[in-house]
């Protein structure tokens, strides 16, 4: 009897799986399953602890979906990718399998393991790989000349072009198996690695992340546009950490925003379109990780940007890591992330712009952080978001587009509703002094406890433009 494995990584689900659907295609073949945990090249990637929480608790309901249908999920526990590849040429001779499925990952180590995979077992069994965590796969959105985009606006237009064009049906989760397995799967152990409590604004599974999508895209999405930017109203979907870790697929959200909206691809000035917009941009920063895999290095996409000399100040790094600069936009949105690992779109563009153009500390220490908190960690959206917000990436902001953190502040959280859930110390601050709180106390006599702002913006902004200036005139002069 012919005996298939399915290798779960970031596709933490069973429905629109494709590998998992395919293993499952032939009804007589025993479907087995696997998943292996890597703590240490977690630990090399910064993931967040409560994205390991996140992980391991819907990995506890991946098992109990598969078991519905006759299908074992083992677990296994190795070090590093490398580590994995041997366990996995192991398993494979142990239950004699036949064939072994799983979806492609595109980031630099995730793709030397499967090169290595590939060659360990391709003699010995038939391995089948599919696109499955974007809606089209790389390599086949390109410019006239074969190359890849490197500015997003034609890179959407030749996407949607294409995406209409291609099947993005969703696939229904499997039935149960005719022939099930009979024994039962083995409890998974928790992670030899750091673990946060979630919280309850992310429900674990895939029927809570189907519902989500769906409320969104019913109840929400034509309204898009208008709230998206506003941290203090629940405007946007709140889908990402589901996305990261693979329990919804973006083909489910194209699918639902459609069934919903049958003109979002049409009606461009409308709140589907935006958020599909949002979709889009995901696979923008995905497709450019395999063309230029130094991405994942930490190197910037504009070469002279590497010269620009940062700040040594770790001080100044803690505080804002703390939420803790004396601007009160920048600092309720660091605590957002710091309690629930998860940050408004907007604010992570205000942060990232403090961080790199007020404090000119280096947009990868914010990187790294940002990982390390992140429950919806995912190495192409948080880099190409800290390389658009420092200038150093394709498709960047300008340079010389330096946010003011105060005036930001004003024109998207305007009565400090966002800010004062969360910098309690401003909580009795009116309204209309909620963005100049020292203004307001020393008018009033009064003593807040809380920081004056650790730098001057209007000073510097003048810094930040002579230090890329500088970097820029260096790169023209060597060439």
């Amino acid at each position: 009897m012919t005996t298939h494995l399915v290798w779960f990584r970031n596709d933490l689900r069973i429905t629109d799986n494709r590998a998992l659907a395919a293993a499952c295609a032939d009804v007589d073949a025993t479907v087995n399953a696997v998943f292996i945990a890597t703590p240490g090249q977690w630990r090399r990637h910064d993931m967040a602890p409560r994205q390991a929480a996140f992980i391991y608790q819907h990995l506890l309901a991946l098992q109990s979906s598969l078991a519905e249908r006759g299908i074992p999920l083992y677990y296994q526990q190795c070090e590093l990718f490398s580590d994995a590849v041997d366990w996995l040429k192991a398993f494979v001779a142990e239950h004699k399998v036949d064939a072994l499925f799983y979806n492609n990952q595109y980031e630099i180590n995730e793709v030397a393991r499967d090169a290595a995979l590939d060659k360990a077992l391709s003699t010995e069994l038939t391995l089948h790989r599919f696109d499955d965590s974007l809606l089209l796969p790389p390599g086949s959105v390109t410019t006239g000349e074969g190359g890849m985009y490197k500015v997003y606006t034609p890179f959407r237009r030749a996407f949607l072009q294409r995406l209409s064009e291609s099947d993005t049906r969703s696939l229904a989760a499997p039935q149960a198996r005719n022939n099930p397995y009979k024994g039962q799967s083995a409890p998974i152990k928790p992670f030899d690695y750091p673990q946060e409590e979630v919280g309850d604004d992310f429900p674990i599974g895939e029927e809570a992340a189907r519902d989500r999508l769906r409320r969104f895209c019913r109840e929400n999405v034509q309204d898009y546009l208008e709230q998206r930017d506003l941290p203090a109203i629940d405007g946007t979907s709140t889908l990402s950490p589901y996305l990261a870790i693979g329990v919804l697929s973006p083909r489910q959200c194209l699918n639902r925003l459609r069934a919903e909206h049958p003109h979002a691809l049409e009606k461009t000035d409308g709140g589907a379109f935006g958020w599909l917009n949002e979709l889009v941009w995901r696979e923008f920063y995905r497709h450019l990780l395999v063309a230029w895999p130094h991405l994942c290095k930490h190197k910037p996409f504009i070469d002279w940007t590497d010269g620009v000399r940062w700040r040594d100040a770790p001080d100044d790094l803690k505080a804002w890591q703390a939420g803790k600069t004396g601007y009160p936009i920048v600092d309720a949105a660091m605590r957002q992330l710091n309690a629930t690992g998860w940050m408004h779109n907007r604010l992570r563009m205000i942060v990232s712009s403090f961080l790199v153009k007020d404090l000119l500390i280096d947009w990868r220490s914010g990187e790294r952080y940002f990982m390390s908190q992140l429950l919806d960690g995912d190495l192409a959206a948080n880099n190409g978001g800290w390389q658009w917000g420092a200038s150093t990436g394709t498709d960047a902001a300008p340079y010389f587009r330096i946010f003011n953190p105060t005036t930001q502040g004003e024109r998207f959280d305007k009565q400090g509703r966002f800010i004062k859930a969360w910098v309690p110390e401003l909580a009795e601050v009116p309204e209309k002094d909620i963005h100049h709180p020292h203004q307001w106390a020393e008018k009033q006599r009064r003593v807040l406890d809380y920081p004056h702002p650790i730098i001057d913006h209007a000073r510097a902004r003048k810094d930040t433009l002579a230090a890329f200036e500088t970097a820029k005139s260096r790169a023209q002069a060597d060439n």
